[in-house]
């Protein structure tokens, strides 16, 4: 069962938050942070891409460049732009997209839940990007930046966040370049405290949905600091890391398309012919063709669209992983017709997903950069929580959850 508790979170204050908040660290270069962080020195890309603080071109990775973002966390304690609260309390965040709002419960969640899979992942995680954020966490001491969770639906937990979604906000404001709004409540009151706690208890599972690599580096410090303890109690602040839990039926997960560079040698008219095997193919014209179920899917080549649906008996509906379209695309065309065999390194392919829209596939392709675009059905919470619960592993590329959580709202502190 799920363990997950309050904690003093370090917050800026109320008329500081647009200074303070950002983007995440991982959906930016640093020139990109560089740039729209700009003058503002309260920006918090100061202390999740500090190499902004250094001449252009500093690797990230660079010592003296962890050791900065220790030194802006301090210094924005210092000078008050950010604040820890004086009680342990549980806070709301709430994000607003295209007229849908999702209500998260930001948690202390507690790193032998992830270590024993209670908080279950269905991504893999490479060792080089685990260690680069654990650099973060141990030098910072801190999860400046949250994961983001979905739980099961919880009638209890919904009444208690639509209470508090009622009164006003700590934080309101729309964000710069995504345009979506983003609120903030403090959850101070001891019996909604004890009750929260006592929900998630009553939890088999909880269910990384996005920041898998910042959820392995927080863990593995955590369990890194006890070790270290001679005096360890499992009380300690250490053991826990911070979490932003959604209810699973609220969160919106989008497409996540792929572009190709060239037909692995084929002709248009060849690969379309080779595509008839395992696919029902039909034109759609120039106009853009989106997929309106599981195991159809678009294709964009010279200029038409297709519609390209899934062949009974070429996936395996009882199999969570042979059901996916992001599994029948790429064994049945990107391995079998195209030759591109791992997703993660092959460099004829790319990936396009969030809310840059099949019109992006478009252009691409138009550009010339790419030969061919394929357009995939969102996969579905479910189909995640499924894997999970499996033991398996999702392939590569194949989820992106939009809206993406903003970072400076809130951090958690270690010690």
């Amino acid at each position: 069962m799920a363990t997950v508790k309050p904690f003093k979170g370090v917050r800026p204050p109320k008329d500081l938050v647009e200074k303070v908040e950002s983007r995440p660290y991982d959906v930016l270069n640093s020139e990109e942070a560089r740039e729209e962080a700009g003058d503002n020195e309260m920006s918090l890309y100061h202390i999740i891409k500090p190499e902004i603080n250094f001449e252009p071109g500093t690797s990230e990775y660079d010592p003296r460049v962890y050791q900065s973002a220790a030194d802006h966390f301090k210094m924005f304690q210092e000078k008050g732009w950010l604040v820890q609260d004086q009680k342990e309390n549980y806070y709301i965040y709430a994000q607003t997209m295209n007229g849908k709002t999702q209500y998260g419960l930001v948690v202390g969640a507690y790193v032998n839940d992830y270590l024993s899979g209670v908080i279950k992942k269905h991504e893999l995680t490479r060792r080089d990007k685990e260690e680069d954020r654990m650099k973060h966490v141990r030098v910072c001491n801190a999860n400046i930046e949250p994961v983001f969770f979905a739980y099961p639906d919880n009638e209890v937990l919904n009444d208690l966040i639509m209470r508090y979604a009622a009164t006003t906000p700590e934080y309101d404001f729309i964000a710069p370049i995504d345009g979506f709004r983003h609120q903030f409540w403090v959850i101070s009151d001891d019996k909604d405290i004890t009750t929260i706690t006592a929900e998630f208890a009553k939890m088999p599972s909880l269910y990384i949905a996005d920041g898998h690599h910042r959820s392995a580096a927080a863990a593995l410090v955590g369990a890194e600091k006890a070790k270290q303890n001679p005096h360890h109690t499992s009380k300690e602040e250490y053991n826990y890391f911070m979490a932003v839990c959604f209810q699973a039926s609220q969160l919106t997960i989008l497409d996540y398309n792929r572009v190709v560079k060239d037909l692995n040698g084929m002709t248009s008219e060849q690969f379309l012919d080779a595509l008839k095997k395992n696919f029902k193919v039909e034109c759609k014209g120039t106009d853009i063709y989106k997929p309106t179920h599981l195991h159809e899917f678009s294709l964009y080549l010279d200029g038409k669209w297709y519609s390209l649906v899934a062949k009974e008996g070429t996936y395996d509906d009882t199999d969570p992983i042979g059901v996916l379209d992001v599994d029948i695309s790429s064994r049945l065309i990107l391995d079998q017709l195209l030759g591109i065999k791992d997703l993660r390194s092959d460099k004829r392919i790319d990936f396009v997903g969030g809310l840059r829209g099949l019109k992006e596939l478009k252009r691409r392709v138009d550009s010339g950069e790419m030969r061919m675009a394929l357009a995939l059905y969102p996969v579905s919470m479910k189909q995640i929580m499924d894997i999970a619960d499996s033991g398996k592993i999702m392939p590569p590329k194949a989820t992106w959850f939009e809206p993406k959580l903003r970072s400076g709202l809130i951090i958690h502190k270690l010690e």
